[in-house]
């Protein structure tokens, strides 16, 4: 791996960038404010197209956006023409709106292509639809206490970072559910918003500014880049 593919960047000043993007293996979604150059240096790190949004007139498309290689699910809160504008951008994957009152989405959902851990809170009907758009199995269950499983954890197909509150015991019943190693870390000089300090896939990784060498490799080496 190249060091192009591991890269440490800030958003807006914001050192979070998790919360400005998402990433799949075959695009990511981020804010419409990111400038030319740091959009360039996430599709060299990551090596997919970039897909610039809003989610309710916000930028903070990294907490709304729920999304896999497989479909992409947004929040009732999105503006029909936010809605059509990455339909447009992004052809023929299924796009619908999850109808639930928890609308920060990604900070709720930990996906990748064969499986999505779900904040327990979500109902049957909540997660039979997040499956079907995904075409993934499902569990609902926290992750080290924490209900938003997406914001406090990191899962690509090749790897996973668990928060610093998981237990030996919960690392390897997750590490069997996932079927990839993990590792756990902090992000951002100690953050346990691991999910949304990062944004990653199997090529690539983009850790936010205040990561320290220590996390960063601890993160890379989880998810094996």
């Amino acid at each position: 791996m190249n060091g192009t593919n591991i890269i440490k960047l800030e958003i807006e000043g914001n050192p979070f960038i998790g919360a400005f993007g998402v990433a799949t293996d075959k695009f990511a979604i981020v804010t419409q404010n990111i400038s030319k150059g740091k959009e360039q240096m996430l599709r060299d790190a990551l090596g997919v197209e970039i897909v610039k949004a809003t989610i309710d007139n916000s930028h903070l498309v990294g907490i709304y956006v729920a999304c896999n290689s497989s479909g992409i699910l947004l929040p009732v809160t999105s503006e029909h023409s936010e809605i059509e504008r990455i339909k447009e951008q992004i052809k023929g994957m299924e796009v619908e709106v999850l109808k639930t009152d928890m609308n920060a989405l990604r900070n709720n959902i930990l996906a990748n292509d064969r499986i999505a851990v779900l904040n327990p809170e979500y109902t049957q009907k909540e997660e039979k639809m997040i499956a079907d758009v995904l075409r993934v199995e499902t569990v609902r269950r926290d992750i080290g206490g924490f209900n938003t499983v997406g914001a406090n954890n990191i899962l690509t197909n090749k790897g996973a970072v668990l928060n610093n509150r998981v237990n030996e015991d919960e690392k390897k019943e997750l590490e069997e559910l996932f079927k990839v190693e993990a590792e756990q870390s902090t992000a951002n000089l100690g953050s346990l918003a691991i999910g949304l300090s990062v944004l990653a896939n199997s090529s690539g990784v983009a850790v936010g500014g205040k990561t320290t060498g220590f996390e960063l490799a601890r993160i890379t080496n989880a998810l094996n880049l």
